[in-house]
């Protein structure tokens, strides 16, 4: 009688705790793509190789394809900014899929966006987490379709590489 009592809150914490550990494994994986996604516009691979975005989409998506298909869950926006008060007076919102609304691309940049060399850039990933517990209630943002949207931000300045 007390393990029927106890066994439902034993299995709601035991789930509560795989699902956490799931989720911060998954952002995980999300800022380790945004820190790739950096490094080849930092460095100018992307430049110097002349990467596309549906390329450079790709390349980001060998690190979260694991957790979903990248053509329902990525966005990747890239901007580039002369200085860093043009960074700061940008207070735009970070673009994220939508299943309505189908017009949203996974790649909100093009390949001028890379920048040269010592401009300012802004790599902004977002990925749609759908939670296998989704009464965990980590007060995170959600979609209209129970998805969790995690978004991962890099800024920085573009070293001064060979080539363009």
């Amino acid at each position: 009688m007390e393990f029927a009592i106890v066994a439902p809150v034993l299995l709601a914490l035991i789930f509560s705790i795989l699902e956490a550990g799931w989720y911060f494994f998954v952002t995980t994986s999300v800022q380790q793509a945004s820190a790739n996604a950096a490094r080849l516009i930092r460095t100018g691979q992307a430049q110097n190789s002349d990467m596309s975005s549906d390329a450079f989409f790709d390349e980001i998506c060998r690190v979260v394809s694991n957790f979903g298909d990248c053509s329902e869950k990525l966005t990747i926006d890239i901007s580039k900014f002369s200085n860093f008060a043009a960074l700061a007076n940008d207070l735009s919102e970070p673009v994220c899929r939508d299943r309505d609304d189908p017009t949203i691309a996974g790649a909100q940049f093009g390949a001028s966006d890379y920048g040269r060399q010592r401009d300012i850039i802004r790599v902004r990933i977002c990925f749609l987490y759908k939670p296998v517990n989704p009464g965990l209630g980590l007060s995170l943002g959600q979609t209209k379709h129970g998805e969790r949207e995690i978004i991962s931000v890099s800024i920085f300045r573009n070293e001064p590489f060979e080539g363009l």
